[in-house]
């Protein structure tokens, strides 16, 4: 969210988009906004797709402050390089295939130095201090309950005039729900102009769970998956999602409730992550003792690559947690590649997976996808458990926006596919007289904030990518899905004559479209 006033312009985050193909491109393009003419940037937390463009950022001219807690100062420190290597990498490998097929090659969104760089810039900030990061502008950070130093961020605008009160905003960021793992409770002040509110599950209710509930979900999960042939894939945000599923993991395997495997960590990201938890383990949960099972021997941390190949010549059952937690990057890819056809093997996904994800394909039950650039059998069970989410539900989100009341102009629904948003606009228009109050910005809409209410602008004559490939795969992944459907049906054709006769037809299908 870029924020202008007549003194000064704000970023709240600066993250990377994540989805499908189409909507990753923009992440290559230019942004909408000189770099250079952004006073500030306030970083509600770490997680990529709220932080992963701030080294763009500065790259291309931003030379102000990033003001966050310093859990996320901490987190991001392990984050923005590793993401900057993680797009060297996959750049690499596709610049191979580009020039083997005579495609252009492409260069990374940035790099792992430019990640480091990007350090130099952050301004920790406490809880419920106020900072100054523009002329006219003062902030303040509060718990959010999603993730390791994650806030929701309140900002007062300074209004010219005498007697004039300040225009009171509240950007809630990733909110965590009531009983989150390694967290607690998200908080925030009340009696405020305008809200902004993420949606990321606002048309899902999830029946109340406790920790022990939540922990014998997990067991059943992986008693379900052991064998003595393959392995059980988690893949897993290496932030707080992979900390929270080790702490419930040690404590199972201590209480007997599964059987003690090896638990392979497959992620250099996650191990730095791990080690900032153990050091920042006196802000989480007071209850939970996140430094001792974190440093348990049933961990097996893995670095190099050499290493994270060589966990696939460990016989018997084993426990592989990888990122990306959709499935879209990282080492659990290569997992998959060498599993996913293994009737034995078991993937367990353990959160949201956005549409057009690889973890979203296999969560909607394809039989069959493609990995980068090669097609394998999905034969493997996949699972999925929703108990960790590190986001309130429709109930949660409607719970805190009532608590935020009087909210005098306006609430913005944000960070939410379209029936999430829908879903949680239909459950909170009753308490606002006029429904109108409730808005659903989408991509590249602008707004005026007045005392009054919220005026929208006139919208662009084009927008970087239509609204609706938010919700649903593009035409990459229907590329795929129809490539995949056409090798199944050609396997599956009684003999050579049939599957000639379905080439040509298919031939003459392209030809009469081309034409």
């Amino acid at each position: 969210m870029l924020l202008e006033t007549d003194r000064a312009r704000v970023l709240v985050d600066c993250g990377m988009f994540q989805g499908n193909k189409t909507l990753k491109a923009l992440n290559y393009q230019e942004f909408p906004f000189a770099p250079s003419s952004i006073d500030a940037v306030l970083l509600t937390h770490a997680h990529i797709d709220h932080s992963g463009l701030l080294p763009k950022l500065l790259r291309e001219g931003f030379a102000g402050a990033i003001h966050a807690t310093r859990g996320t100062r901490e987190l991001c420190s392990a984050m923005l390089p590793d993401s900057g290597h993680i797009q060297e990498f996959e750049v690499e490998m596709l610049n191979r295939r580009n020039r083997r097929h005579g495609r252009p090659t492409v260069t990374p969104i940035y790099t792992k130095a430019d990640g480091v760089a990007a350090l130099h810039a952050f301004r920790a900030v406490g809880y419920r201090e106020w900072c100054e990061p523009a002329a006219g502008m003062r902030a303040r950070f509060w718990n959010a309950g999603h993730i390791l130093g994650s806030a929701s961020i309140e900002i007062e605008l300074e209004r010219q005039g005498a007697g004039k009160h300040p225009l009171r905003l509240l950007v809630s960021g990733d909110l965590g729900p009531r009983e989150k793992a390694l967290q607690e409770p998200p908080e925030s002040p009340n009696g405020l102009d305008y809200v902004f509110c993420e949606s990321t599950y606002g048309d899902v209710d999830r029946p109340p769970i406790s920790a022990a509930v939540r922990r014998s979900h997990f067991a059943a999960e992986i008693r379900a998956a052991v064998n003595d042939e393959a392995p059980l894939l988690i893949p897993a945000f290496a932030v707080e999602r992979t900390q929270e599923l080790l702490v419930d993991l040690v404590l199972l395997m201590q209480s007997g409730e599964i059987p003690s495997s090896p638990i392979y960590i497959d992620s250099p990201l996650a191990t730095r992550a791990t080690e900032i938890f153990i050091r920042n383990a006196g802000d989480l949960d007071p209850d939970v003792d996140v430094s001792g099972s974190l440093r348990s021997p049933l961990l097996r941390f893995t670095e190099t690559e050499d290493e994270s190949r060589a966990i696939g010549d460990v016989a018997g059952f084993k426990i592989i947690l990888a990122g990306s937690g959709m499935c879209d990057a990282g080492r659990i890819r290569h997992h998959l590649r060498h599993w996913l056809w293994h009737p034995k093997a078991t993937v367990l996904l353990t959160g949201y997976q956005a549409a057009g994800t690889l973890g979203r394909i296999l969560q909607d039950g394809a039989k069959s996808v493609r990995i980068q650039g090669d097609e394998v059998s999905v034969r493997a069970r996949i699972g999925w458990i929703d108990d960790y989410s590190g986001h309130a539900d429709c109930g949660e989100l409607a719970a805190w926006i009532a608590a935020r009341q009087p909210i005098a102009r306006g609430l913005f629904l944000t960070h939410g596919e379209e029936p999430a948003i829908s879903g949680l606009a239909a459950r909170v228009q009753g308490s606002f007289a006029d429904p109108s109050a409730v808005i659903r910005p989408v991509l590249d809409d602008v707004y005026d904030l007045t005392p009054t209410g919220a005026r929208a602008r006139t919208p662009p004559a084009s927008r970087r990518v239509d609204p609706d490939l938010v919700s649903r795969m593009d035409w990459h992944n229907e590329r795929s899905r129809l490539l995949l459907e056409i090798s199944s049906r050609l396997e599956a054709a009684a003999d050579d004559h049939a599957r000639a006769e379905m080439v040509r037809r298919l031939r003459q299908a392209i030809d009469s479209g081309a034409a």
